[in-house]
């Protein structure tokens, strides 16, 4: 029996983000986000249950600032009180776990998608995913980007503008392109 396209983004296999079933569930994403980044503070309630229809999980006290991107939502799972500031992107195309307490500054990015590095596969379409992980208490500077596949462990600090390619441990504060451990947290 051959897997689903869907089946094969969640297995972080090859296949193409074109197929039909995955092209519909990203435009009902579209919709749920311009009614979600459409909400104004004087919504919070609404807010929260736009958030608890799309995402997998959503613990309470969860704060995003609209606007917010995201592919699917259906692959965002976000613990308690985790607050995203404006302009944040999560591309869900495999699970993205966010735990609780972790603050997100602006213009953070969250990449699970992944093209082929070979041209000619590239060129031909099929994209890969990978999951992410990021801890509790954990701080991601404005304008982070995170790789496909990283774990970020509990109450780590990512400097603002880090590009994260590798996992990072818990307790350390790191930084930079390629993001590296500057030095450990008590």
């Amino acid at each position: 029996m051959s897997l689903t396209e869907l089946e094969k983004m969640l297995a972080g296999e090859l296949y193409d983000g074109m197929d039909a079933e995955l092209v519909a569930m990203r435009s009902r994403t579209r919709h749920w986000l311009r009614q979600y980044n459409a909400t104004t503070q004087e919504e919070l309630e609404r807010r929260a249950q736009l958030l608890s229809e799309r995402f997998a999980k959503v613990g309470s006290g969860v704060w995003i600032e609209p606007p917010f991107y995201c592919d699917y939502g259906d692959f965002i799972e976000l613990g308690e009180r985790v607050y995203m500031n404006f302009n944040c992107t999560i591309l869900d195309c495999h699970s993205v776990r966010i735990g609780s307490q972790t603050m997100f500054g602006p213009n953070v990015q969250v990449y699970a998608a992944y093209h082929p590095i070979d041209a000619d596969e590239r060129c031909r379409g099929p994209e890969y995913a990978s999951p992410i992980a990021i801890g509790e208490k954990a701080w991601i500077g404005g304008g982070a980007i995170i790789c496909p596949g990283v774990t970020i462990g509990d109450r780590t600090t990512i400097g603002a503008g880090s590009v994260v390619t590798k996992d990072i441990p818990a307790n350390v504060f790191a930084a930079g392109n390629p993001c590296r451990v500057i030095r450990q947290l008590v």
